[in-house]
């Protein structure tokens, strides 16, 4: 049986490293104060003076956040979802031993 496998993609060990080291917060500073935000939010919001501040790029150029954004939109199909889900604790298996 033939297994199909996608072209090779450039670069791709660079990706997978940035993946994996990517922050689960990304931390802002304004007015001098520093905080947390989610690094998938576009805007956040200063907690000392409420100014809402642009986190992300709307420019033509791609972001590493734009591939979790493609990926995020992929897991919104029930069965890439559950094959994702079911990888996960493979994942968390695999490390537990």
């Amino acid at each position: 049986m033939a297994v199909r496998t996608d072209p090779e993609v450039p670069h791709l060990t660079v990706l997978l490293e940035a993946l994996r080291s990517f922050p689960a917060v990304r931390e802002v500073e304004h007015c001098g104060v520093r905080f947390n935000v989610s690094p998938f939010d576009y805007y956040g919001t200063c907690p000392h003076c409420g100014t809402q501040i642009k986190l992300r790029s709307f420019s033509a150029a791609t972001e590493l956040e734009d591939v979790f954004d493609a990926v995020f939109k992929w897991l919104q199909n029930p069965q890439a979802r559950a094959a994702a889900e079911r990888r996960c604790r493979e994942i968390a298996d695999d490390s537990s031993e």
